[in-house]
């Protein structure tokens, strides 16, 4: 299996190497008009009003007829002889200014081509329209695509103007130098398929040669002495309902032969060359979609004539069937290095319907030149201004399209990006803002040394006011200690203290205590709530404790049922900090830590509580 699907890939990818030998989107060169490669000899027309001069620099070289041009005349016309086979995509045209003295130009016109000199088709586009729009002044230079592509040696401009007007025109023809020499191909003409309701067309529509009926029994119209799809540069999809020109019917892309209508299991086509030629390969682009009765061809068959008379022993090659991939594909056929000017090849059908859309021919040593041939000297070397005829001109807004599209995705990349920063800046704040949360509300219940207290009774004395106060709050300290909870101190009660009692009694009140044992590092507070039994306001005992007092401090558990929730302080990242009243707290301290008051009232203390998940390090 490994091996099959091995092999299928290498025939693909030496597929997709084989192409036509001419690409309309590369071959776009300036065959040189303006740049001297065409000769002034091999320039001519049907009238001039002043000898041609195309190579003025200031705008005022370029074909004028000498006649008015009527509308629809199609009489003057301007003629180019490229001297050799080209396969034309584009062609440009401008009027003569002639610096500010003139304003002629063509506003519509037509072209006609030959192969041969003698037979003229005339060129429309794949919707049948001959008339292609030219300039709108006498400045500005009008590029249009040739669609389909022109294989010719002779062209003509026959300008088409409504009202009766003066014209001039300066052209300029665009491609490259077409290598095959084909000259014409014969099929059959293309037949019908019905693909569940949908009719779909595999005619030739864009062929430029006559149309005649077969004379045997089984009578069909033959395609002659023309070229058209076959190759015109452009090779169908995978699928033959779809197109690459936009608009365009079900199977426009191939040419297409139903075994039910030709009996004889077969397609035969003929192709004339320009002159006789040692031939290697030819390459056709086929259709494989099996699931629809479409195959690529069972066998080719080739024959060779140089003169009158068909060589005896023809050429046959039998391609490797694909059951697997539907894709459609170039297949190389070897030609064994014939000679010949008329090759006759014949395809046999493989499944009921057989698509061909391209055609293509080496001989000898003959690869496509796509860069620009040499100018010669002597000859200005001045273009058309414009923009780069390389680049393939689009008329429609899918450009415009695209860039839209591009600028909405870009927009929409850019509002990403931004909502995506601010969330992780929100997450970032959200975690500083989560820390300096718990530096504030970090409390730790430990043994102290040394206590002080503050009673209700005593502050309203010295004040000489009654506080409104629930609760009586500690005050700050001096410079050497840590002054309490920011969040404690914006509390309305704990601000109208402060106003009753001065910074020297707060400092005095600490002295008492003693400056050796009184640490000058931070310490955590610890306040008690204390009901007084002749109001119903509280005191305050503030316990302050030592952390690294000694390592004979230890941490005991409390009753957990003794603890009495009064309010919540706050929470951050590690849980939450209560307000809680403890009962018999007198008997969880050590004995030397006295407490001033009714020893059976409940101590108001802070509580700190861990979230379930949280870490070992904020255990």
């Amino acid at each position: 299996m490994e091996v099959q699907q091995i092999t299928h890939l290498v025939f693909i990818l030496l597929a997709a190497t084989v192409r036509a030998q001419v690409n309309p989107e590369m071959c776009r060169y300036p065959l040189g008009m303006t740049g001297g490669q065409i000769q002034d000899e091999d320039i001519s027309a049907s009238s001039q009003w002043s000898e041609l001069d195309f190579d003025n620099g200031d705008g005022d070289g370029a074909w004028c007829p000498a006649l008015i041009s009527e509308p629809d005349g199609l009489k003057e016309y301007l003629q180019v002889d490229l001297r050799s086979l080209h396969f034309i995509t584009l062609v440009g045209t401008q009027g003569r200014h002639a610096d500010g003295m003139g304003n002629e130009f063509a506003q519509r016109y037509r072209i006609k081509y030959s192969r041969d000199g003698s037979n003229w088709v005339g060129w429309h586009d794949r919707k049948g329209r001959q008339v292609i729009e030219g300039n709108r002044n006498a400045y500005d230079v009008v590029l249009k695509d040739l669609e389909p592509p022109i294989i010719a040696r002779f062209v003509r401009f026959m300008p088409v103007t409504d009202p009766s007007m003066i014209v001039c025109m300066r052209v300029e023809l665009y491609g490259c130098e077409w290598l095959d020499g084909l000259v014409s191909y014969s099929i059959p003409e293309g037949h019908q398929m019905i693909y569940r309701g949908l009719d779909v067309y595999f005619n030739d529509s864009v062929y430029d040669g006559a149309s005649t009926e077969s004379s045997s029994i089984h009578s069909f119209t033959r395609l002659t002495k023309g070229l058209g799809q076959l190759t015109d540069g452009t090779w169908g999809l995978d699928d033959f309902l779809h197109s690459n020109i936009y608009s365009m019917w079900p199977g426009y892309d191939y040419v297409g032969w139903s075994n039910k209508t030709i009996p004889k299991g077969y397609v035969e086509m003929t192709f004339e060359f320009d002159h006789v030629r040692n031939f290697t390969s030819m390459k056709v682009h086929c259709n494989n979609m099996f699931s629809r009765g479409v195959r690529m061809f069972k066998q080719a068959t080739c024959y060779f004539r140089s003169g009158s008379d068909w060589e005896a022993d023809p050429v046959s090659f039998r391609p490797t069937v694909d059951r697997v991939s539907q894709s459609a594909r170039f297949i190389t056929v070897p030609l064994g290095d014939h000679t010949a000017n008329t090759i006759k090849c014949r395809f046999h059908f493989s499944d009921v319907w057989m698509l061909f859309s391209e055609v293509a021919f080496q001989s000898g040593s003959a690869v496509y030149n796509t860069s620009l041939t040499p100018r010669k000297h002597g000859h200005p070397t001045n273009i058309l201004p414009g923009d780069d005829p390389t680049h393939k001109v689009d008329d429609s807004n899918t450009r415009i399209l695209i860039g839209c599209l591009v600028a909405i995705i870009a927009i929409l990349s850019a509002i990403i990006v931004i909502i995506l920063w601010r969330q992780v800046w929100q997450k970032m704040l959200e975690k500083a803002s989560r820390r300096l949360l718990d530096d504030e509300l970090t409390a730790r219940l430990a043994v102290q040394t040394q206590a002080f207290s503050f009673h209700h009774s005593s502050v309203s004395s010295e004040s000489g006011s009654t506080t409104n106060s629930t609760y009586e709050r500690i005050f700050p300290l001096c410079s050497d200690y840590q002054e309490p909870s920011r969040l404690i101190r914006k509390l309305p009660e704990f601000a109208q203290s402060t106003e009753h009692l001065g910074p020297s009694t707060s400092c005095r009140a600490l002295a008492a205590s003693g400056s050796d044992s009184a640490p000058h590092y931070a310490e955590a507070d610890i306040i008690s709530l204390q009901e007084s039994s002749d109001s119903s306001t509280y005191s305050i005992t503030a316990v302050n404790m030592n952390l690294f007092a000694g390592t004979d401090s230890s941490m005991r558990e409390f009753p957990r049922q003794k603890l009495t929730f009064k309010e919540k302080l706050g929470e951050g990242q590690f849980g939450e900090v209560h307000l809680c009243e403890a009962e018999d707290m007198q008997d969880f301290l050590d004995e030397d830590l006295s407490i001033e008051g009714n020893n059976e009232s409940p101590l108001l203390v802070a509580v700190k509580t861990l979230r379930e998940d949280a870490n070992k390090n904020a255990r």
